[in-house]
């Protein structure tokens, strides 16, 4: 009995350390897709500043303001996949993250049922020995 005990407390650890990283990947995602939509917004953001310019602009400036809009534009659809990529990514994360939480707290109710077996196995032991023996046992004789 004593053994179910520590094989389910070694069980609970296993899915408490399980649950922990499952956690902290799901942090490192959410991480890296805010970063990404961070940078998104950093790159529209140059891309709409692109054309305020003050004063006049030669054929030559307008036609390297366009080239460079037409390259961010092109950045910021290849960052919007990266997006779109990582948001599914957090959202797989999570899902492993909840699966790993279920798996830590059947282990929790597993070993505290088991526990709580361990205990009612020994007062069934002690109630079926003799009285003299309880007495014994207890510091009474």
């Amino acid at each position: 009995m004593k053994r179910l005990v520590d094989r389910r407390q070694r069980v609970l650890r296993v899915r408490g350390v399980q649950h922990a990283m499952a956690v902290a990947d799901t942090a490192r995602a959410r991480d890296e897709a805010n970063g990404i939509a961070h940078n998104l917004e950093r790159l529209r953001q140059v891309r709409g500043e692109l054309f305020d310019t003050r004063g006049t602009a030669t054929g030559a400036t307008f036609a390297a303001m366009q080239e460079l809009a037409t390259r961010l534009e092109q950045a910021s659809r290849q960052l919007d996949g990266a997006l779109y990529d990582a948001r599914r990514k957090v959202e797989a994360q999570e899902g492993l993250a909840l699966v790993a939480n279920r798996e830590k707290e059947i282990a929790t109710r597993l070993k505290d049922r088991a526990h709580a077996d361990l205990e009612e196995w020994r007062e069934n032991k002690l109630a079926a020995l003799p009285r003299y023996r309880r007495m014994q046992r207890n510091g009474d004789a």
